[in-house]
């Protein structure tokens, strides 16, 4: 077998549609790959010279479109209960952000938020490594650090878009001070990834949180989208996802001061079919963030608000079901409770979660045959780790995992698993970093 030079080698994450734009690459390189926005609307790797072996082997080690694995073994004790679905948790509560105001801005009940507050305001960290709107692509997101409580809420609300989340963490790292993290369950793998090869993030990260994730309309199709409801996409000047209310509406503004605001489900929809989602989001077997400290979800039976409470910013005032999956995690909920951060409402159950997200639930007992179908198919898939990825297809009929197998490797040999390799006459600039 012919051995890739070390570029084909890390092309290929691209190539077959793995890479979700999260910029460790960048991070771990000595200015040889830059990760920018293209034309078509994603965050990709450019190379700006030739590649050493060495760093793609450790790209491989730690890029989230190779290698995802649960909590590590070092967080995991006695205590830790592990969900088949769910993964491993130490207590799940129903909670929201104490501060009506921190609640009302978020996307959901605003416990990301008030968590990072009291961890930054009771001098635990130093400041929050997590993500804001870019100021240049505004369907995107753009890393963003946050020192002070102003900051931390610029950030809040959901950005479905692209985001570079870990592009500077290089820097971050080289601060040698206490910070906490909130990226997607992506960038919490990559982050956990890393700590396995550099001590300073188990040494300066004090605490990974991350939101369920359900992935994000491609951008192509959210131009379209935004289009349909009179916004032109190029012109736009600011686009929020969601917040001031649960989930509050989507307002898109062109840069001449037109605005039109819709509701959640006149934007999304019931469901993520409709989102026009990357292949990598399709097969991701960790939407849940169980690499996480904390993970936060929505809390609507079924997975979508209601039409009343989609249509009436005020209906519901958001509340969060918070994973809690190691000790830290667990320390940090019940800290934040006790300090007034947050209110605890109820204990919940795995089964609850099952309820209030049924789409994860169908995502994860689908994830090992489409992975399989990967293999199959003659693509690169991700390694896993005590994702329960055979035990989880068990629970399946054999008519079902035969389905989800079929199908994968008959999208790959249709071409949508491939996307063709960033040439910087793709790149359009700004975004990845701001």
């Amino acid at each position: 077998m012919t051995q890739l030079a070390p570029e084909d080698r890390f092309f290929r994450i691209v190539e077959d549609a793995l890479c979700i734009g999260c910029g460790l690459c960048e991070a771990l390189s000595d200015n040889e790959i830059k990760v920018g926005p293209t034309k078509d609307g994603s965050l990709r790797p450019f190379l700006d010279r030739p590649l050493d072996a060495g760093l793609v082997d450790r790209i491989f080690e730690v890029c989230p479109g190779t290698r995802i694995a649960s909590l590590p073994d070092t967080l995991v004790d006695a205590k830790t209960e592990t969900d088949l679905v769910w993964g491993p948790y130490r207590q799940i509560l129903m909670t929201h952000a104490s501060d009506q105001d921190v609640r009302f801005r978020a996307a959901t009940g605003g416990a990301l938020t008030a968590l990072s507050l009291y961890l930054l305001e009771s001098g635990q960290v130093d400041f929050i490594v997590h993500a804001k709107a870019s100021k240049t692509h505004p369907s995107f997101g753009a890393p963003h650090v946050s020192r002070t409580r102003a900051e931390v809420l610029e950030g809040a609300g959901s950005r479905y878009g692209p985001t570079a989340t870990l592009i500077d963490i290089d820097d971050r790292l080289a601060e040698e001070r206490p910070f906490a993290f909130v990226g997607t369950p992506c960038d919490v793998t990559a982050l956990r990834n890393l700590a396995r090869f550099d001590e300073r993030v188990d040494k300066f990260c004090r605490i990974m949180m991350t939101p369920v994730c359900g992935g994000f309309m491609e951008t192509p199709a959210l131009s379209k989208r935004v289009g349909e409801f009179g916004i032109a996409f190029e012109r736009l000047a600011s686009l929020q996802y969601r917040g001031n209310g649960c989930p509050g509406p989507t307002r898109m503004e062109q840069d001449d001061g037109k605005a039109v605001e819709k509701t959640y489900l006149d934007f999304w929809g019931e469901d993520e079919s409709a989102w026009s989602l990357p292949w990598r989001c399709k097969i991701c077997p960790d939407g849940i963030g169980e690499a996480a400290d904390i993970a936060a979800s929505d809390t609507w039976i079924g997975g979508a608000p209601s039409p009343e409470q989609a249509s009436d910013h005020h209906k519901d005032p958001g509340s969060n079901a918070v994973l809690a999956r190691s000790s830290r995690g667990q320390t940090l909920l019940n800290e934040a409770i006790e300090a007034g951060y947050l209110t605890a409402e109820k204990s919940l159950s795995p089964r609850d979660m099952d309820r209030f997200q049924p789409h994860q639930l169908r995502k994860k007992l689908a994830l090992g045959a489409r992975l399989q179908g990967i293999r199959h198919a003659g693509h690169l898939a991700p390694e896993t780790v005590d994702l329960r990825l055979e035990a989880l297809m068990a629970q399946n009929t054999d008519e079902e995992n035969r389905s989800q197998f079929e199908g994968t490797v008959s999208r790959i040999r249709a071409g949508k698993a491939h996307e063709s390799r960033p040439q910087h006459s793709d790149a359009i600039g700004g975004a990845a970093h701001e």
